[in-house]
């Protein structure tokens, strides 16, 4: 199957690369595309080279498939241009996802609704995919009335400018380009995207509005408070999720170790539960400190981390194309 990677030289890009290769997906030939000045660069695949080409020869080339991790106005310019030669476009950016016309996919949750009619599907937000996978079995079990959620979130969700930051801090240095606007080592930043009218930040909304869409019910209250932190792995969650139906914790429990790509990490007596450094690489949701919230009735306490660049982006998005392709959906 010919699959090109938009944005291949990214830190998305990347980890598209490794998933794809990862899960010997039946790539024949692979169209690494990046800006203008990459272009004529080399990039390493299975073990063999590819140069990196323009938007033009991979739209040219007509792949299966082209997976985009190169931001929203890229993704609105380009997208439409590949969907028109009947590829189909899974996009890791903010662009399409609440497009009304356009499929906002977890596969665990909702690749059954796909057909071959969806040329351009969205990829969710990283935060809202590791949150929802979490919850969506519940969901189904005890309906969700309302989510509190507060995010801890690694640099690597910001990019290889931010990383450097950190870096650079870390080393006792002043960022030589700073990816935020105040110091990031030794500090956390209430702050990820821009600040909407609402005072809200964009990434906040996107969990609220993904979360409705993904899980198909706009009755779900969500509010969020979405932080930067010093980390590099992955991105961590405290959710308070209030029920309209009783549940037992042995439920809970019971529910999530069934739920597919999720990971129960909970035995406090060992103080093991889940962190980043140890959902670094994996493609696991990790769930832990499930407790019930003592302050109201129906409502439950949850810790859930997962590795931003892998679930939460490059992992999802190549399980998606793994989907189509089972469903009879990909042209080879």
């Amino acid at each position: 199957m010919k699959i090109a990677v938009v944005g291949a030289t990214g830190l998305v890009g990347g980890e598209m690369l490794k998933v794809l290769a990862e899960r010997n997906f039946p790539v024949t030939e692979l169209l690494p595309v990046a800006s203008e000045k990459s272009v004529g660069q080399e990039i390493e695949f299975q073990g063999k080279k590819y140069k990196v080409v323009s938007m033009d020869a991979a739209i040219a080339a007509r792949p299966a498939v082209a997976i985009f991790s190169a931001g929203g106005g890229v993704s609105k310019e380009q997208a439409p241009r590949f969907a028109e030669v009947g590829t189909v476009v899974i996009d890791n950016s903010s662009a399409w996802r609440m497009d009304p016309t356009k499929k906002l996919v977890v596969p665990e949750i909702n690749a059954k609704e796909l057909t071959s009619a969806d040329k351009i599907i969205a990829n969710p937000n990283c935060s809202t995919i590791q949150m929802v996978l979490a919850l969506h079995q519940l969901h189904e079990a005890f309906q969700i009335k309302r989510i509190v959620v507060s995010t801890y979130q690694s640099v690597t969700g910001t990019g290889k400018k931010a990383v450097d930051q950190l870096m650079e801090e870390r080393a006792g240095q002043a960022a030589s380009n700073p990816a935020y606007p105040h110091p990031i080592d030794l500090n956390v930043l209430p702050h990820i995207d821009v600040f909407e009218d609402n005072g809200y930040t964009k990434e906040e909304m996107k969990m609220v509005r993904e979360t409705k869409k993904i899980l198909g019910d706009d009755t779900i209250q969500v509010t969020a408070t979405a932080v930067r932190i010093p980390v590099m792995g992955g991105h961590s969650e405290a959710v308070n999720v209030e029920f309209e139906r009783e549940f037992d914790l042995s439920d809970v429990y019971r529910i999530l170790r069934e739920t597919d790509g999720v990971e129960v990490v909970d035995d406090v007596a060992q103080n093991q539960y889940p962190m980043p450094k140890d959902a670094h690489g994996k493609d696991a949701v990790l769930v832990g400190r499930l407790r019930r919230d003592e302050s109201q009735p129906r409502t439950l306490n949850m810790w859930v981390v997962a590795d931003n660049l892998r679930k939460g982006a490059a992992t999802n998005a190549v399980q998606i194309a793994e989907a189509m392709m089972k469903m009879g959906l990909l042209s080879s």
